[in-house]
């Protein structure tokens, strides 16, 4: 699985760096009308990724993970091989919105491994199938760039979705699941609404979900005005080699420290390293807003990578051990459709903040808007150990009135 994530990964960011390159080719457009349409075309997928997870994710629990990953893997190959011979940008932008419906195989991957498991160890094992998500997506764009550069755009697209299809016969032929007994529940089904009660009765649990949105928000918020922002520290000189250090940088320090975040919250608690590294991660991204080099641009974006890349795994594991394993894919489900939804919503926020008051200002609110869903997390866990507080209070309480 850690081989057919690096490949996935990698193979989803290969076409990334050309795509609105690709469309100027089909025919003698505007700028305004290559820049509408390439941020179409990067949504839409995030989009209808949004909408088909939670399907995945109950399809997953009830068929096997397994076979999803499989349909997923082809799925995703076959839409990007069609990519390779369309002629107009409508029949791209359809092709991506069906590539969205089969790209959930990261998260259905990380839900397959975390059902396999053992709950004192899951931190560590996801942090570990982590890394290869994140070198194939550090090797994608620079390989995509290569091969566009080298074979043309319709040929890096056909090799792009062979790489794909390599992940989809790892899973067939490689990766044997099995049906995992959960120790604490004997029930193997849960109907939708079950499943929604579950998640709301739980309030650190629905936190968990809806703070997955806005990590994306914050950490897509930058994405595409770092450029920009490397220019106006740095001068045009060498800016599209500087910017690819500066965006790529953030994925080193995640794979420099996501096992060891996981393994460090295998011991300490899970909730207790999510609200740290967010805190952590609004912290080192304040100074973002007050840089004067880019070389200190880097390195923030380093320690970014370095807080950030840890709370995907520990995120993982934490709901590994708040939901029954009968309905974890369903639920993990609900958590990767937000995060889709943060993809889109990020570049939206960071565009518009950035038009109307610079830059520096996107830092700010990425900053605040870590640290605040650090303090949301710190206060709901409060309340859910006051609550629990109470009940034992109650129930000691009453034992010693009935003994009475």
């Amino acid at each position: 699985m850690w081989f057919a994530n690096f490949f996935i990964a990698g193979s989803m960011t290969m076409v990334m760096p050309f795509l609105s390159l690709y469309i100027e080719t089909f025919g003698n457009f505007s700028e305004t009308y290559v820049r509408n349409w390439s941020g179409w075309v990067f949504a839409i997928t995030f989009l209808t990724a949004f909408a088909f997870s939670p399907f995945w994710g109950r399809f997953g629990d009830k068929f096997g993970r397994k076979p999803i990953l499989a349909i997923m893997g082809f799925g995703l190959a076959g839409s990007i091989f069609l990519m390779g011979i369309v002629d107009s940008v409508l029949q791209l932008f359809i092709l991506r919105f069906f590539m969205g419906v089969f790209a959930g195989f990261i998260s259905t991957s990380q839900a397959l491994i975390a059902t396999q498991t053992p709950k004192n160890i899951s931190g560590r094992v996801l942090g570990t199938l982590q890394t290869g998500n994140v070198t194939g997506t550090l090797m994608g764009p620079l390989l995509g760039g290569m091969l566009a550069d080298t074979v043309g755009f319709s040929q890096a697209f056909m090799i792009t979705a062979l790489i794909m299809l390599i992940s989809g016969f790892l899973v067939t032929f490689g990766v044997k699941e099995q049906r995992v007994k959960d120790e604490e529940s004997t029930k193997t089904s849960y109907t939708k609404k079950e499943v929604l009660q579950h998640i709301f009765s739980k309030p650190m649990l629905i936190m968990v979900i809806v703070i997955s949105m806005f990590i994306q928000i914050a950490h897509f918020s930058v994405q595409p005005i770092l450029a920009l922002y490397v220019s106006e520290l740095n001068g045009p000189a060498n800016l599209a080699f500087i910017s690819g250090i500066a965006f790529s940088i953030t994925g080193l320090g995640n794979l420099l420290m996501t096992r060891k975040w996981g393994m460090i919250a295998d011991k300490v608690g899970y909730e207790k390293i999510i609200i740290l590294l967010l805190m952590l991660a609004g912290i080192v991204y304040l100074p973002g807003a007050f840089v004067t080099e880019v070389w200190q641009l880097v390195i923030i974006r380093f320690l970014l990578g370095v807080t950030l890349g840890g709370i995907m795994p520990v995120r993982m594991a934490y709901i590994r051990q708040a939901a029954p394993v009968a309905i974890q894919g369903e639920v993990l489900g609900y958590s990767t459709s937000l995060r889709f939804l943060g993809n889109v919503i990020g570049p939206v926020l960071g565009g518009v903040v950035a038009g109307f008051y610079g830059i520096s200002f996107v830092f700010i609110i990425t900053s605040t808007l870590l640290i605040l869903s650090g303090f949301a997390l710190l206060f709901t866990k409060w309340k859910e150990s006051e609550a629990k507080t109470r009940r034992t209070i109650r129930t000691s309480t009453r034992l010693r009135n009935q003994n009475n």
